[in-house]
């Protein structure tokens, strides 16, 4: 029943993220000069997070696609999709796939302030036990960051954090976000 939950969560949150991203394209509307067009799109930017992480019989991959509506020079807002892959010789394999929603503030150009909404399915397999486990991750993070041009570099915290019951193993975590 908990994971038929979070699965109505992640299915509202990938609607409502497809909604935000191309319901403005919809109701602007035919328009004959070139510029209106794509004034939407020039308030978007593109960008993500790659990860690799490669040792003695670990390997974790992480890809972390996302997009940015700029509503000013203040305020964006967006949303996110995280896959992963842990493997750890002999002992587990995991699978990580979500989505998340973000809104970044800039009150002034040199710092970014965010808040960040994510729900991630995490699918664990135990070799040596020959268990799996299967659930849902929840996360609202807090964040600042020192921003210049296109990077920013800063932590964010998760307020809705749970050591027993978590994926990550710390409620803070430092974060460096590129968006062109």
């Amino acid at each position: 029943m908990k994971n038929n939950h979070h699965l109505t969560i992640f299915r509202s949150l990938f609607v409502l993220a497809f909604l935000f991203v191309f319901n403005p394209i919809a109701a602007q509307g035919p328009s004959n000069t070139p510029s209106s067009s794509n004034g939407f799109w020039k308030n978007v930017q593109f960008g993500g997070g790659l990860g690799l992480s490669i040792g003695s019989g670990y390997t974790d991959i992480t890809i972390s696609p996302s997009a940015i509506y700029n509503i000013n020079s203040i305020v964006g807002v967006g949303t996110a999709l995280q896959f992963g892959y842990v493997s750890a010789k002999n002992d587990y394999t995991s699978t990580i796939y979500g989505a998340s929603l973000i809104t970044l503030v800039n009150p002034i150009p040199e710092i970014q302030l965010s808040v960040e909404l994510e729900e991630i399915n995490v699918n664990t397999n135990y070799k040596y036990y020959g268990v799996s486990d299967s659930f849902w991750n929840t996360a609202l993070y807090v964040g600042a960051g020192y921003r210049t041009g296109n990077v920013t570099i800063g932590a964010r915290y998760n307020v809705l954090f749970d050591e027993n019951n978590s994926y990550y193993n710390d409620a803070f975590m430092p974060f460096v976000r590129v968006y062109f």
